[in-house]
């Protein structure tokens, strides 16, 4: 299976194709605000308005087999520590080797923007060559887990 935490994901139609493809369940995930999809893989889950709501459902289902899609990087490791496979919007895998680095990065962030409110910036544009690296990852990451559970 594959989960989406859908919020602001720029990438749930790249998904649904590769999903599609491998006859896998795609489940979409988010609190509202997204047209349902009539393809038979895709199942779009509306969870309750609340912090993490979305987050706690996906870390509860997915595991060894699955692969979540999210930039949530605690949700990342929540899905990691379950035997998932992981891949960012932008294509980048989180990984059981690199997920501390990515919460200790997250967190200095967050500190950072709290010292100065004032603090201009923010994420880069999502590109096309995003959206490339993002289907490579994610073809090989379905690939692993189909590995995973054979």
């Amino acid at each position: 299976m594959i989960y989406v935490d859908a919020d602001a994901c720029p990438v749930k139609s790249e998904a649904e194709r590769v999903a599609t493809r491998h006859k896998l369940m795609l489940y979409i995930v988010s609190n509202g605000g997204l047209r349902p999809s009539q393809n038979p893989f895709v199942e779009t889950v509306i969870v309750p308005d609340g912090p993490d709501i979305a987050d706690m459902w996906i870390a509860d289902r997915a595991g060894r087999g699955d692969v979540v899609i999210t930039g949530d990087i605690p949700l990342a490791a929540k899905c990691i520590a379950a035997g998932a496979r992981v891949v960012r919007h932008n294509g980048e895998i989180f990984t059981p080797s690199n997920i501390g680095q990515q919460l200790a990065t997250r967190d200095l962030m967050t500190d950072l923007r709290a010292a100065d409110p004032f603090r201009q910036g923010g994420g880069k544009a999502f590109s096309k060559a995003d959206r490339s690296r993002f289907l490579d990852a994610l073809e090989r990451e379905v690939q692993g887990a189909k590995r995973d559970i054979a």
